[in-house]
């Protein structure tokens, strides 16, 4: 991005007011909210709940005179249901801030109740990009997982059970006030959920680094949250690629290794960053759909998809591919570019095995017979579409998803 014109480089950072970052930093939540909450309500699930790191935090608020109303009901994927529940039982609660507890999930319902709280809106109101009327209340996130990147993006994702589908909730407005980043909270986190938050937060750095640049003009920076691959962006997302390089396949062969727990903190949190600016792409629209129907992790179907993406999209971001293995330091500065562009995509591949993470669509239980619906409903997430450095017909999703299902990892080229 530094190479551009002068005039072409744009940097956009959408950020919480503070972020606090290590080893035991949940400890600062009293501290952040006594001059200004009397009451808090803290969203959590119902195994957080019972941790003695949760039963801690709330303590410690009480201790500080803040009274904390518990809602402990958040389910995977948050559908609206949930929301909705939510938003009946605390309605007439008069609360001072939000506190999310726990994986996506739990922050993107903090996040989301905030607003419909605030404005008595049902969340089906606010589906879509900007819909959401004002500020709502606060919110601190607390991320437990090293993947979603939620802890500081402006998204909350809501399943909708009549649609049969998810729906993100986009606006400034969700923008958290704080976020404590504690690798702490991550220590017990299973196998099975590091490997898939790990994969999440991977795709989501290589999307944001490879995705298309949109020169966007005052109004479209005013009116959406994502203006494409940017300086700032970039930044990021090549910090965070570095760190995963190396973190993910040393947190799952030693859970108890903080070091590798705070790297990949660190690199999901960069990622984070980087897509509350420059957005996903192709795997994320492809994998919602999957999400649908097979009720598989979202980290699990995005990573599935993203050597198949990858290999869709090289030929018009090999300079970028070849600065992911750059950063990744497995290539000598002499090699060809494409050559360079082809182990940064064979680099992921590996990391995504060695952590247990699926490269086929078949282990998520996708079917041939549900490829032309996956592909219409994958290009009505127009918002994704745009962001894909190359154009993303239904005839190129379905070749994505055969080659998926088959595990083809061979080169190929695409073409109408």
């Amino acid at each position: 991005m530094g190479s551009l014109p002068a005039h072409e480089v744009i940097g956009l950072l959408r950020q919480p007011k503070m972020v606090l970052f290590g080893a035991g930093k949940r400890h600062q939540l009293p501290f952040i909210l006594k001059s200004f909450a009397k009451t808090v309500l803290l969203v959590t699930d119902e195994r957080m709940h019972k941790t003695s790191e949760c039963l801690e935090m709330i303590a410690a608020l009480s201790n500080t005179g803040i009274n904390v109303e518990v809602f402990d009901e958040v389910l995977p994927d948050l559908p609206r249901g949930n929301v909705n529940k939510a938003h009946q039982k605390f309605r007439n609660t008069k609360i001072d801030a939000v506190i999310g507890l726990g994986g996506g999930s739990c922050l993107d319902m903090a996040k989301v109740i905030s607003v419909v709280l605030a404005h008595d809106v049902d969340v089906n109101t606010l589906y879509g990009e900007g819909l959401v009327p004002g500020p709502g209340f606060p919110v601190i996130t607390i991320p437990t997982t090293g993947g979603t990147g939620a802890e500081v993006t402006c998204i909350s994702v809501v399943y909708d059970e009549e649609r049969k589908m998810k729906l993100g909730v986009a606006s400034s407005h969700l923008e958290p006030y704080a976020a404590i980043v504690d690798p702490e909270l991550t220590l017990s986190c299973p196998p099975a959920l590091t490997a898939a938050t790990g994969a999440d937060a991977l795709t989501h750095l290589v999307e944001a680094f490879t995705g298309k640049s949109k020169k966007p003009s005052p109004e479209q920076i005013d009116k959406h949250l994502y203006v494409g691959k940017n300086a700032f962006a970039d930044i990021y997302a090549k910090h965070g690629i570095k760190l995963l390089n190396h973190s993910l396949e040393a947190v799952i062969a030693n859970p108890s290794d903080l070091q590798a727990r705070t790297d990949t903190m660190m690199g999901a949190f960069a990622a984070g960053m980087a897509i509350n600016t420059a957005g996903t792409a192709a795997a994320h629209a492809i994998q919602s759909p999957i999400g649908g129907l097979t009720h598989t992790a979202h980290g699990f179907g995005v990573g599935a998809l993203l050597p198949y993406v990858m290999r869709f999209n090289l030929p018009t971001r090999i300079d970028e591919m070849a600065e992911i293995a750059e950063t990744m330091g497995i290539v000598d500065s002499l090699e060809p570019k494409l050559d360079k562009a082809k182990k940064a995509i064979k680099r992921v591949e590996e990391i995504l095995t060695t952590i247990k993470a699926p490269i086929n669509l078949k282990e998520l239980g996708v079917e041939p017979k549900d490829f032309d619906l996956i592909s219409d409903q994958a290009l009505l997430a127009t918002r994704l579409v745009a962001n894909n450095p190359r154009e993303l017909t239904k005839k190129a999703v379905l070749e994505i998803l055969a080659r998926g299902y088959n595990q083809d990892l061979s080169w190929w080229e695409y073409s109408e």
